[in-house]
């Protein structure tokens, strides 16, 4: 079935119009948010579009890291690999693992280290798609639809956070609204309401501003630290530390939708056709999983994460044309920079691999 379809997409818009009207005419946006990603069948995420890929002409929307170059997966490996042994446990956890090209890449890289790869998916055509890539493992690898009461492992979620529904504050001559959705001559717009939600840091300044908080990202962070009995999380995503993020420069704030490889600021414009992300805080990432009982273990760009776990060696070793694809991991005007890598680990502290230098956690 075509995902965009007219049915499928005016399916999508009715039943946003419906969670409209049952909310009393107004719905806050982290809750659009996720019936527009994750609504079943219909959503983004939950739908059969193709969503990874290097170029438009696939039918994709963007590409992450694991589609851009193996070599992504191979260094993470080589941090996957110490982590286990550190911690004694057997098993990989990934969150959303997309096409499947991670989990193929550390599969192939780990060897029998992994006795179990389990990945968390809620997407029934991302699950298929993931069943196809991984075929060779099939006897190790698993898929569950919600986090078990106990885990044991290490964990890794690559453009996870990033997806979570947030909230919507906008700033108006000082006074604090919501930002959420109604339904206005049949189609979706904008409606404010007063609240009593702030950010976690008050822009300086009298200027208007909007920003977005997360606490779906920070409930699932308290989550996993409930569940994770021994082990460690790597996280991968574009985001700041709180004093960047909410910068009084930043008084647009980071939602962004992304379709064809473009980007557009109008996540209202084509629900279930494109990707909503906002960038991470990830300094709430980090208090959130502090305060639940998980240890930062480090947060560091994806750059120097990369660098630390010898991606220069391994660029050596392949074609000029691999090489092209793998520095844009690294470059500072690519991923390298934006892109942050944030990890937690259940018992004692090691000296982890990725983050020996050029650690940031100090920052945040």
């Amino acid at each position: 079935m075509d995902p965009h379809a007219p049915s499928v997409a005016s399916a999508l818009h009715r039943l946003i119009a419906e969670q409209v009207a049952r909310n009393g005419g107004w719905l806050p946006f982290d809750r659009y948010m996720a019936l527009a990603l994750y609504a079943p069948g219909l959503g983004y995420y939950a739908n059969a579009s193709r969503k990874f890929g290097t170029m438009p002409g696939s039918g994709s929307d963007f590409v992450t890291a694991p589609e851009m170059s193996p070599l992504f997966g191979q260094c993470l490996a080589a941090q996957l690999r110490e982590a286990l042994e550190h911690t004694q446990t057997h098993e990989l956890w990934e969150f959303g693992a997309g096409s499947g090209a991670l989990a193929r890449d550390l599969l192939r890289e780990l060897g029998e280290r992994v006795q179990r790869y389990t990945i968390v998916e809620l997407s029934a055509s991302l699950r298929a798609r993931q069943q196809e890539a991984l075929a060779e493992f099939a006897p190790r690898v698993q898929w569950v639809s919600e986090l078990p009461a106990h885990i044991t492992g290490v964990v890794v979620g690559n453009e996870v956070l990033d997806a979570m529904p947030v909230k919507l504050l906008v700033r108006k001559e000082l006074v604090w609204h919501e930002r959420g959705i109604t339904v206005k001559d049949g189609q979706l717009a904008w409606s404010e309401v007063l609240t009593h939600l702030r950010p976690p840091v008050e822009p300086a300044g009298s200027h208007d501003y909007a920003t977005e908080i997360h606490h779906q990202a920070q409930a699932f962070m308290r989550t996993l630290a409930d569940r994770l009995q021994s082990g460690a999380a790597f996280f991968f995503d574009y985001g700041f530390p709180e004093a960047e993020y909410y910068h009084p420069q930043r008084h647009m704030g980071t939602l962004m939708c992304h379709r064809g490889h473009l980007a557009d600021p109008d996540p209202l414009e084509a629900p279930g056709e494109k990707d909503i992300t906002a960038h991470v805080d990830f300094t709430g990432i980090a208090v959130a999983a502090q305060e639940a009982g998980l240890a930062t273990l480090g947060y560091a760009t994806q750059g120097r994460f990369l660098i630390n776990c010898h991606i220069g060696e391994r660029m050596e070793a392949v074609s000029l044309q691999e090489q092209a694809a793998a520095q844009r991991l690294v470059a500072e005007h690519e991923m390298g920079e934006l892109f942050k890598v944030i990890a937690f680990h259940r018992g004692a502290f090691w000296d982890a691999l990725g983050f020996r230098t050029g650690d940031r956690t100090h920052t945040l």
